[in-house]
């Protein structure tokens, strides 16, 4: 009996001594809070960060809100009690977060904005996002060159984002900061009479929002004049533009199809595009920007600084929160495949079936 329990013990040191190298190597768990399933690019950041952790040595705890505040709310604060030593929080309202960003500061974890600025809060750590402003900026600058404005002036209506998305007002100013100079020289002419996130935005990027309000314009402002050009910020609000577009002739006929433009490539566009329908999108690469929430991390929990580019640009209201800034590209239809099929984001078969 002595001898059985003497090689029990002797296995099970043995075993011990095997198994621990391989926890050692578990770098912590990451908290990845993502706000939605009901946009394609929200589902691709979430997953390819999920895949870099665990390639990484790290357990990733990767959860999706469905556009439900009180959900993220929990979701984030069952993450800081499962011992998170990072959050990477993609915000659905980025307003809402001060009281669980406290309870996480106060437990130690780090907290990384993920694209969308989490705002009034002291205890965000590091932003990784794309230049916004600069997204707004391609955006009207497309929507320029597809009105051809040598040929007359062009009446437009103009959308934007979220207003509970930080973003969203990057968006339009960085599209207002082209299209101002347009509109007060009489080259553009907003026909509605509606500018301002105010009146523009679209609570939740809210795609059926998008399509009602253009049908109402279209019915308000457009029974003896035609539309030649939407700034749409999203392709999720693009299509529902389309839609209403479409349901009113638009695209048939003598009835060409107006300047619509939009974001994040998503598939449904890219063919949008291609068809001629959608004018451009504005491309980023999420896979890179879950590199630099990935790199922030390690470098965290490393003990080091993480690299940034931008100290001045992203003032949440309560400090200037330290980013790293990615470039965005504009697509249309010359150099949709050179760049989304070049970059491996989609393939031949993907955009063309």
């Amino acid at each position: 009996m002595k001898l059985v329990t003497s090689l029990l013990a002797a296995a099970a040191l043995s075993v011990a001594s095997f198994v621990a190298p391989a926890m050692a190597q578990d770098k912590g768990t990451v908290g990845i809070s993502m706000p939605t399933k009901t946009s394609t690019r929200w589902i691709s950041d979430g997953e390819t960060m999920e895949k870099l952790f665990k390639e990484s040595g790290y357990t990733p705890d990767l959860q999706f809100a469905d556009d439900d505040i009180p959900n993220q709310l929990a979701q984030i604060e069952n993450m800081v009690t499962k011992g998170a030593k990072v959050l990477i929080i993609g915000a659905i309202d980025g307003t809402t977060l001060s009281d669980i960003l406290a309870k996480a500061h106060e437990a130690g974890v780090k907290v990384i904005a993920y694209d969308r600025l989490i705002r009034d809060s002291g205890n965000v750590d590091y932003y990784a996002t794309f230049d916004n402003f600069q997204v707004g900026v391609l955006q009207a600058t497309s929507l320029v060159e597809g009105l051809k404005l040598d040929s007359g002036v062009k009446n437009i209506e103009l959308f934007g984002g979220s207003p509970d998305d930080n973003n969203a007002f990057f968006f339009y100013d960085g599209a207002m900061s082209v299209l101002q100079p347009l509109i007060d020289s009489g080259k553009i002419v907003v026909k509605s009479g509606q500018t301002g996130m105010e009146k523009v935005g679209t609570l939740r990027w809210d795609g059926a929002v998008a399509q009602a309000r253009m049908e109402n314009l279209l019915s308000s402002t457009y029974t003896d004049a035609k539309v030649d050009g939407v700034l749409s910020p999203y392709d999720g609000l693009s299509i529902g533009i389309i839609s209403a577009l479409k349901g009113v002739g638009y695209g048939s006929g003598d009835l060409p199809m107006p300047i619509v433009t939009g974001q994040d490539a998503e598939l449904p566009s890219v063919k949008s595009i291609l068809a001629g329908e959608q004018y451009s999108s504005v491309f980023k690469d999420t896979r890179e920007l879950a590199k630099v929430a990935v790199s922030m991390t390690d470098a965290i929990i490393g003990g080091k600084e993480p690299e940034i580019n931008d100290t001045k640009t992203y003032d949440n209201g309560v400090k200037v929160i330290p980013s790293y800034l990615l470039k965005p590209v504009a697509v249309d239809k010359t150099n949709v495949k050179e760049v989304l099929v070049g970059a491996g984001y989609y393939t031949e078969d993907q955009i063309n079936n």
